[in-house]
Formats: C-alpha cells, sequence, structure tokens
C-alpha cells in the first residue's frame, strides 16, 4: 500500500540468496529504493567493485596484513567515509547509494560499505548487531579486529566495545560477548529498516513508517 513497487520487488528478489554478498548489497539498495529514483542496483555493486580493485592495484603483493591497511587507508583517509554526525537522523544516512555518494552514513551502512569491500579483497568479515552501535567484525591471519566503520576504521578491543555498549543502554548491562554477536545478512537489513521506521515515526512520515513495516514483513 504504501512502498514502492520497484523496492518491494528488487528485495523480494534477493531472499533465495540473502545470506550472499550480493544478496545484502542488493537488499541494502532495494530499502533505498522507497524513497529514491533511477538506481540501479548493478551500478552500485560496480562502484564497491572499483573500491576494492583501487585497494587490490596498491598492493601487488596481494598480503593480507598489507591489503588491510590499504583498505583501511583508501576507504578513511583517501575517500574519507564516515560517520554523519552532524545530521545523524537523516534517513539519507540509511540509503546505500547516498552513502557511496556523499561518503557520510550511520554505523550500520558505513560497515556494509566496509564489510563488502574487505569481502572482495578476500576476507572474512561480519557485521556485529551491537546494541546502539553496529560494528564489523574482520578475520585477518590469525586475527580477529572489531571495527568502527562510523569512526573512521577505529579498531576496538572486545573491552572497548562491551564498554561503548554499556555506555549507550546504561548502567547494569551485564557485560558479555553475546552482545556482539555476528548478524546474518536477514538481521542486518531488519535494522536498517527499523532505524528508518524509527526516523519515520519522529517526524511523522507516516506513509514511509508504512512502507518499511511493509518491507520488513518481507524479511520476515
Amino acid at each position: 500500500m504504501y512502498c514502492r513497487r520497484e523496492a518491494q520487488a528488487l528485495l523480494e528478489a534477493q531472499l533465495a540468496d540473502l545470506e550472499t554478498p550480493r544478496g545484502l548489497v542488493y537488499g541494502a539498495v532495494a530499502v533505498a529504493l522507497h524513497e529514491l529514483r533511477g538506481v540501479d542496483p548493478a551500478a552500485v555493486d560496480r562502484l564497491l567493485q572499483e573500491i576494492a580493485d583501487d585497494v587490490r592495484a596498491r598492493v601487488p603483493s596481494g598480503q593480507p596484513k598489507a591489503l588491510l591497511a590499504h583498505a583501511h587507508e583508501h576507504l578513511f583517509d583517501r575517500l574519507g567515509f564516515q560517520g554523519n554526525e552532524a545530521e545523524y537522523y537523516d534517513p539519507q544516512n540509511s540509503y546505500l547509494p547516498v552513502v557511496l555518494a556523499t561518503r557520510r552514513g550511520l554505523p550500520i551502512t558505513l560497515s556494509l560499505v566496509y564489510a563488502d569491500v574487505l569481502r572482495r579483497l578476500g576476507f572474512m568479515v561480519e557485521g556485529v548487531n551491537a546494541p546502539g552501535h553496529f560494528l564489523a567484525r574482520i578475520h585477518c591471519e590469525g586475527d580477529t579486529l572489531l571495527v568502527d566503520a562510523f569512526h573512521r576504521g577505529r579498531v576496538l578491543s572486545e573491552n572497548e566495545a562491551l564498554e561503548r555498549i554499556a555506555q549507550n543502554l546504561g548502567g547494569g548491562t551485564p557485560r558479555s560477548s553475546t552482545l556482539l554477536a555476528a548478524a546474518t545478512h536477514r538481521q542486518w537489513l531488519k535494522r536498517m529498516i527499523r532505524n528508518l521506521q524509527l526516523v519515520f515515526e519522529r517526524e511523522g512520515r507516516d506513509r514511509d513508517l508504512g512502507a518499511m513495516q511493509e518491507l520488513e514483513e518481507v524479511l520476515a
């Protein structure tokens, strides 16, 4: 009733392969298509591939730690991806095509950019469904790193991440590694959609809120 048919159809088309990297990227584009017009999911995919190719070209050896270092330098220093703290509640921060264009976004969309680029470079990367602040977790030659893409790729220890969660949720929160559980792609997209629901509800945008509820039902 409320969501653009193109957005709903694209999300429905990803359900069978949602837990693949392509399924996550195209699913995120589907969420953005509710409000954006003329977005080609394949063009978004190509842009992410170009970013990964630029990193790989700088590391002819393909050595993993060198690739990781250059990926951080390219994404956060050269391209300048970072959190949009000034306009945190702008819905555009949740739309992957806009985030790729402006290089500003929320923790969850920036983590998606980070994870997708690093996966294309051969790394195992997970979304971390931490309360209050989505993170990425990357595995590199036996090391496991928690990465805060909102704060320009800052690497956190597990204790630092848990301390931040405790600050976000208030006192009395048990410090448990379960708070740093990996997110499935379905959970990743649901959280993106729920972030938008909160923004639209707060702004009184009832039709947009209804559209996000319809997209959440597709994921259900």
